[in-house]
């Protein structure tokens, strides 16, 4: 029983390697341009050895999805922790969405491959669902109640269009650093909540 749960531990660590390698070829060369070989390669480990711990390589993607998906989620609830106020909880939403080393064209392009894939894969698309709820959780956060159930749902349609549509400025033309993909965010959300609101969410919470 010992020798099988160690076993199962290590091959439970190598494939969160090949997971982690398998993002790191898909920042790479994008979503069809994860090999096996490439994954393989990336890992340290030998040809072939990809089949032995996954299924195919639909699973391989699947888990490299949801493991990029992690890190977002974590990096972004390390900042909301430090927040103070609901406007920190939004630059932390926000900028948690534009990771500083990750926001190249070759990464939105990466991307891009994976947001056209959910039209065609339930997987994909249960995982975008998942991201769209999160962001939705977070904004309810931030607002605290204050706003309706309405006004929430087009908060959180107008932050993600943001979100989303500067990912794919990024892709499409490279000629949009972080920090102003960051502020034309914030120009959008300062019009939407308009200057009593704004000023609340930037007022400490006593």
């Amino acid at each position: 029983m010992a020798t099988h749960s160690k076993r199962t531990k290590i091959e439970d660590i190598r494939r969160v390697e090949l997971i982690a390698a398998a993002h790191r070829v898909f920042l790479e060369h994008g979503l069809h341009g994860m090999t096996s070989a490439r994954i393989c390669r990336e890992a340290g480990m030998s040809p072939g050895i990809l089949a032995y711990y996954f299924k195919g390589k639909d699973e391989v993607l699947f888990g490299m999805v949801r493991y990029n998906n992690r890190l977002l989620m974590e990096d972004v609830i390390a900042r909301l922790k430090a927040a103070r106020t609901g406007w920190e909880r939004l630059e932390a939403i926000v900028e948690g969405n534009f990771p500083a080393s990750a926001f190249t064209r070759p990464i939105a392009n990466a991307w891009l491959s994976v947001c056209a894939e959910a039209g065609v894969n339930p997987q994909y698309a249960r995982l975008q669902r998942l991201f769209y709820r999160r962001l939705r959780s977070n904004l309810a956060s931030v607002f605290d109640g204050a706003a309706a159930e309405s006004r929430l749902r087009e908060a959180s349609f107008i932050i993600a269009a943001l979100i989303d549509g500067l990912w794919l400025r990024k892709a499409a033309a490279d000629d949009l650093g972080r920090d102003e993909a960051i502020s034309l965010v914030f120009s959008g959300i300062s019009s939407l909540l308009g200057d009593g609101e704004e000023r609340r969410l930037r007022h400490p919470a006593v």
